[in-house]
């Protein structure tokens, strides 16, 4: 009897994944339960053919597994997959990302660490061969009823369907087993997803707004506005911004507006460049804006500052991260500021910046500043107290929100909704077109699909014109053309989109990449939904890519998955196409101090070159140009740390750097060579010195493609 129990606590843990399911959606999942049970069953089975020791082992990594995916599902609404894995290899990584961590699930989370205990306490001599034998049939039953319902569910979201080691594993596998994607050209592409199109009904003439003002809320989708969330059938109960409500109940609402892909730089980038982010994991398109791609001279800041405009960029994050210091005002910023501007004392501090309140507080006395200069000006603003693992908040939300993601929501509400009223009373709005909106969607468990819904808000001198909702589909690619169709500036013949400036009477072209798949509505109202651990999709009649359509979604036996992502490289690539080398520049000569000690790698990173990729059958040459500025007597230490998917990259030899003292220069250059593709490499170079600073005057980074 006592060994009986002992192997009943030895398969607790394996199986709290279905007893959470079940208590969080009763037997709404089949699917689900289907795929946490065969999964279970399998592991345990294979836990106990090992000695107890090793046993812990696997407990352990299933744990952390299950545990880190419910954690990213919370923040991101998405599982991991298989390049995921490589953050959690890296100790450092997980400290930095965890700073000021407060987990998503206390109880799940307490519960599986108590069950891991048990286990730990408890040992188990390994069961006749019989449970084995019975088990593995067993386990085979479940999967094979998985697989005959998950087609019929197909319009479930993934963490429905999967237990997530059950996703990661098949997305794993699709990735050795993935067929050739054909090759296409941009002249392949329908026209919607690479040309401008501004043969709309106009709503109004040229706007009489002389001054523009971008807000970005970081993450925020359109579902925490109640109308917004009315227009596009969301009937499910969700937090409510009433402080945005309130205070912009007289602009016009996109409520159907599209955010392309996750990660803020790449929002910027269609935001600002009127160009679709890349919707695959590469290179972001800002990065090589840097490798001086005549491109950036069409930015809409870039566009607007040749035509008179003064335009600043201010966020609430330092500007090194994403290296946002260089690509800003290569896109046209004649004035960039992070963190660095912020003097004043920020009441909740983080990780990552600057609060909201103290955010928003800076920003209102920013305008102030530029309304007194009586001369055009453009300005973009990104929050970041939304960023996860988020800012503290006040004592009073966090105990009406106990949920982080939640609580920083509503201090954002109260913050932006302050901002908004406060520049309503300056007097701001009489000249300026403001634009409300968000770089990525961190998502909701309602709806896969809200990791792509963006926020769009507008407001301008003229709002009588303009609709409360306007109808069809937009998003971020629309933002540049839209600004310049308002001002009556001739548009950069780069741009492309539409303006929600005009009405128009036939559906568009729309994609986004956000939670592992890809999204294509056609100008027919077909919906394409393509995810990377099959080469299928499926499709269903649907108005947007957003919203619940009114079918259900079938198997689309024309084409597999190869063939939509074959179109989305070219939307990739098309800064790059028919390049042999590129230079990414990530050094502007500025001066930045150094810590007398290093404590975190990615806080105190000297230059932004990260999530880099490199091609296969690339070389890379690396040069850097670093003078110290001052050090004291025991000088200066440079350190550069080559990472991929944030591990630790140990096989790449470099020089290593000379202690430099005051008004020594040092010059290090290395190449290496890639035979097989590399995704999300990154170079850390940081450095430290008692009472010291250092300027980067160079730090490039070349890649030759074969045959260049």
């Amino acid at each position: 009897m006592k060994k009986q129990f002992f192997l009943f606590l030895s398969a607790v843990p394996f199986f709290l994944p279905v007893l959470w399911r079940l208590l969080d959606q009763g037997f709404t999942q089949p699917v689900g339960l289907l795929s946490d049970c065969g999964l279970g069953l399998l592991v345990w089975l294979f836990a106990l053919l090992f000695p107890q020791w090793m046993r812990v082992i696997l407990v352990l990594l299933w744990a952390v597994f299950q545990v880190a995916a419910l954690e990213l599902f919370a923040a991101m609404q998405r599982f991991p997959s298989w390049q995921d894995m490589h953050y959690l290899i890296d100790p450092e990584f997980v400290k930095n990302s965890t700073a000021g961590f407060n987990v998503a699930s206390p109880l799940k989370e307490g519960t599986m660490l108590a069950a891991v205990l048990l286990v730990s306490i408890f040992p188990v001599s390994r069961p006749g061969w019989r449970l084995f034998r019975n088990g593995t049939l067993l386990a085979l039953l479940f999967f094979a009823g998985h697989s005959l319902l998950d087609r019929k569910y197909a319009d479930s979201s993934i963490a429905a369907r999967y237990n997530p080691l059950h996703w990661f594993s098949g997305d794993a596998i699709a990735m050795v087993f993935r067929p050739d994607m054909p090759v296409f050209t941009e002249a392949d592409l329908p026209e919607g997803v690479r040309k401008l199109d501004l043969q709309g009904t106009p709503l109004l003439g040229k706007g009489r707004a002389k001054n523009v003002l971008i807000v970005v809320m970081e993450g925020v989708p359109g579902l925490y506005h109640p109308e917004i969330r009315k227009a596009m059938g969301v009937d499910a109960q969700a937090l409510v911004m009433q402080g945005l409500v309130d205070s912009t109940a007289n602009a016009m609402l996109i409520p159907d507006f599209v955010a392309h892909s996750a990660q803020t730089i790449r929002g910027l980038y269609a935001i600002l460049c009127g160009d679709f982010s890349k919707l695959s994991l590469k290179t972001p398109k800002a990065f090589e804006l840097v490798a001086g791609s005549e491109r950036a001279k069409n930015c809409l800041p870039a566009w607007l500052a040749a035509n008179g405009w003064s335009t600043h960029y201010l966020q609430g994050a330092g500007l090194t991260f994403m290296s946002k210091d260089r690509v800003m005002p290569i896109m046209g910023f004649q004035h960039v500021h992070g963190s660095e501007w912020f003097t004043e004392p920020d009441p909740y501090p983080f990780e990552w910046g600057i609060s909201d309140p103290a955010f928003f507080k800076g920003a209102r006395r920013y305008i102030a500043g530029l309304q007194a200069a009586e001369e055009p000006w453009m300005l973009t603003l990104l929050t970041v107290g939304t960023h996860h693992p988020c800012a503290p908040v006040s004592e009073a939300i966090s105990k009406k929100y106990p949920k982080r993601i939640d609580a920083a929501v509503m201090m954002l509400d109260e913050s932006v909704s302050g901002f908004i009223k406060g520049i309503v009373a300056d007097g701001v709005l009489d000249d300026t077109l403001v634009i409300v909106t968000s770089d990525e969607s961190h998502g909701s468990e309602i709806a896969e699909w809200i990791c792509s819904w963006g926020t769009g808000i507008v407001m301008a001198p003229e709002q009588e014109q303009l609709p409360r909702l306007k109808k069809g589909t937009f998003g971020l690619v629309d933002i540049s053309a839209s600004i310049i169709d308002y001002l009556g500036l001739p548009q950069p013949p780069t741009n492309i989109g539409r303006s929600f400036f005009r009405d128009y009477a036939e559906s568009r072209e729309m994609v986004a990449y956000t939670a592992g798949k890809l999204r294509w509505h056609t100008k027919d109202n077909l919906l394409y939904e393509c995810g990377w651990n099959s080469d299928t999709c499926q499709v269903t009649k649907a108005d947007s890519m957003l919203g619940f359509p009114p079918g259900p979604f079938e198997l689309y036996k024309e084409h597999g998955s190869s063939f939509f992502f074959a179109r989305a490289v070219v939307l990739d690539d098309k800064l790059i196409a028919g390049e042999l080398s590129r230079e990414m520049r990530f050094a502007n000569g500025e001066i930045r101090p150094l810590p007398e000690k290093v404590v975190n790698e990615w806080s105190e990173n000297l230059i932004g070159a990260q999530y880099l990729d490199f091609p296969e059958n690339s070389k890379i040459h690396v040069s850097m140009k670093i003078k110290a500025v001052k050090a004291g007597d025991e000088g200066i230490q440079l350190k550069l740390n080559l990472r991929q998917f944030e591990h630790l990259i140990t096989s790449i030899s470099y020089p290593p750097f000379p202690l430099l003292h005051a008004g020594e220069v040092t010059e290090i250059a290395f190449d290496f060579d890639n035979p097989e593709a590399r995704q999300a490499f990154s170079f850390h170079l940081f450095g430290e010195g008692k009472d010291a600073a250092v300027q980067i005057e160079e730090f490039n980074v070349t890649v030759h493609r074969q045959g260049g």
